[in-house]
């Protein structure tokens, strides 16, 4: 069995995603074992007291805090596709991630990596011009830190050309993998426009996990072997047994270790 010699991967999950008196999620129930919350800021789901809530929680159980920004698409819960000009993508990552900072700041703790969502989050790696103004954002929010601010995004074959185009604005990626979630033969997630886009069989999803844990080939959904690295594994929590899966999913993370 091969093992990576990367750092240990971690486990996330967004976070943060109810809205009004609409409840999403078991944010209370998975908070305690992940290690990063995607916490929505707004523009797909969230407002200001669940995001403040969602931030004591995550500060509870020493849980790092990502900002999880979208197109602004409340009904489409942020899935819906934009055709944005590349300024008004960077002005609402930066106007989404500064309405979590002031949150944080507000708790003596702070946001320490974005992960876009939904739509914005896939078109930012079939759009250069997406990718690059995103990248802006997080260049200019991060002049004034101390440490960088890094972009998680979607994991694939092609990392490399990925962390070097973000190098140009001095960010650095975090890249995802998904265990519930069926990839094509590209190394692009499943569209969720398809019937097997998320694996239905719990058994398939655990096998996935453990091959990203012990940095092995994970199958498409034709059976290409796909070599996809990551540092993170991101667990869905608004599923009937997201509490289990999260459970599980940290034992398979956690043994890849031993």
């Amino acid at each position: 069995m091969s093992r990576r010699i990367t750092p240990k991967i971690t486990l996330n999950s967004d976070i943060g995603e109810s809205f009004g008196a609409w409840k999403m999620g078991a944010d209370d129930l998975i908070m305690p074992h992940i290690d990063c919350a995607n916490v929505a800021c707004g523009f797909h789901a969230s407002d200001p007291l669940t995001m403040l809530k969602t931030v004591k929680l995550a500060k509870q159980h020493n849980v790092t805090i990502g900002a999880h920004p979208a197109y602004p698409d409340l009904v489409g819960f942020g899935r819906r596709h934009m055709k944005l000009k590349p300024d008004e993508v960077t002005a609402l990552i930066q106007y989404q991630v500064g309405a979590l900072q002031g949150i944080c700041a507000g708790q003596k703790t702070e946001v320490s990596y974005v992960k876009p969502h939904g739509a914005l989050y896939n078109d930012m790696l079939s759009d250069g011009q997406q990718f690059d103004a995103v990248c802006q954002a997080i260049a200019a929010l991060q002049d004034d830190r101390h440490e960088p601010l890094p972009l998680m995004v979607m994991a694939t074959p092609e990392n490399d050309a990925w962390r070097h185009r973000a190098q140009k604005f001095n960010v650095e990626l975090w890249f995802e993998g998904f265990a519930d979630r069926a990839y094509d033969d590209n190394g692009q997630l499943r569209s969720r426009s398809n019937s097997d886009a998320v694996h239905g069989d719990p058994e398939t999803m655990y096998a996935q996990a453990e091959a990203f844990a012990n940095g092995r080939a994970i199958e498409s959904v034709s059976g290409k072997q796909l070599q996809i690295e990551i540092d993170s594994l991101c667990v869905h929590g608004d599923n009937p047994k997201a509490i289990e899966t999260v459970e599980r999913l940290r034992d398979i993370v956690r043994k890849a270790y031993e």
